[in-house]
């Protein structure tokens, strides 16, 4: 295994990690912080600044994951595409990698229309659209970090795939 192929998949690893890691602090921390301030107002501008800080990190780590993805899936292709226990890993890898990108995406919109929507005074200029968006956003926040990090447990059971011999943990005691 060469350096460029140990520093693609690190850079695939880590960026995995830490989109799984600020997704999921979202939902933990962050989130639950927000609510903390007394008007609605203050609550979005926390909670909208956090993320707002995040964003670019996990806009880069999104987009360093997609692009080292393909660069291992095509240094693999021909295990990928040979390897039926390699193919469906990869083929389940993909489509949850898809549906967290589009979970990130959907808490991004919806974010944005939850700040458009709130007003100044502490009540909502459109209460609806903030209600409908605070409703969506109620679980888009556990939707990425669970995909994110079932994407991390296939990446395991890729690594699992390509060992040779049984190691130590595979030994029965």
């Amino acid at each position: 295994m060469g350096l460029i192929s140990t520093s693609v998949r690190a850079t695939h690893l880590v960026t995995n990690a830490a989109w799984f890691g600020g997704s999921l602090f979202g939902a933990v921390g962050l989130n639950p912080a927000s609510r903390e301030p007394d008007t609605e107002r203050e609550r979005v501008e926390v909670s909208g600044t956090g993320w707002e800080r995040w964003g670019p990190v996990q806009g880069a780590a999104i987009a360093l994951h997609l692009l080292s993805g393909l660069a291992i899936t095509a240094d693999n292709r021909n295990r990928v595409a040979g390897h039926a226990p390699t193919t469906a890993t990869t083929v389940a890898k993909t489509l949850l990698t898809g549906a967290a990108v589009a979970s990130s995406a959907a808490a991004y919109a919806y974010g944005q229309r939850l700040g458009d929507a709130s007003g100044e005074d502490g009540h909502p200029k459109n209460p609806q659209v903030a209600e409908d968006a605070r409703s969506k956003l109620a679980w888009l926040q556990w939707a990425t970090p669970a995909l994110t990090g079932a994407v991390l447990v296939l990446d395991a059971q890729l690594g699992e795939q390509q060992r040779g011999a049984a190691g130590l943990l595979d030994r029965p005691w």
